[in-house]
């Protein structure tokens, strides 16, 4: 799997997900930065300016996240997806046995 194309069956999987983890992914997200807007140990424009760096940051994860979908870059995407906090373990429940183990070894790989 690494080193090859997903199985047609993940592929499709990952393509029906994706939009869900997004939309999951961004409620967390949209809840912590209504508390920075929020904060009132802040000015309103440090809450401006501290939301505002937090979306640049988010929008870079996002584009890097979701952008760009292929066949041949899934595993990538999905390894990416799962360092950010977008993919978690619950939602690989449906994938490969394959698929599932790669990402974790991968994972581990790059924790090292």
């Amino acid at each position: 799997m690494i080193s090859g194309n997903p199985k047609e069956s993940d592929w499709k999987r990952f393509r029906k997900i994706t939009p869900d983890l997004r939309e999951k992914y961004l409620a967390k997200k949209n809840a912590k930065l209504l508390k920075l807007l929020t904060a009132t140990k802040s000015t309103p424009t440090e809450q401006f300016w501290d939301t505002f760096e937090v979306m640049l940051k988010e929008k870079r994860i996002l584009e890097s996240c979701l952008d760009g979908h292929s066949r041949s870059r899934m595993f990538d995407k999905m390894l990416l997806m799962r360092r950010c906090g977008m993919l978690p373990d619950e939602d690989l429940e449906p994938f490969s046995d394959k698929l599932k183990s790669d990402l974790t070894e991968m994972a581990k790989i790059l924790r090292n």
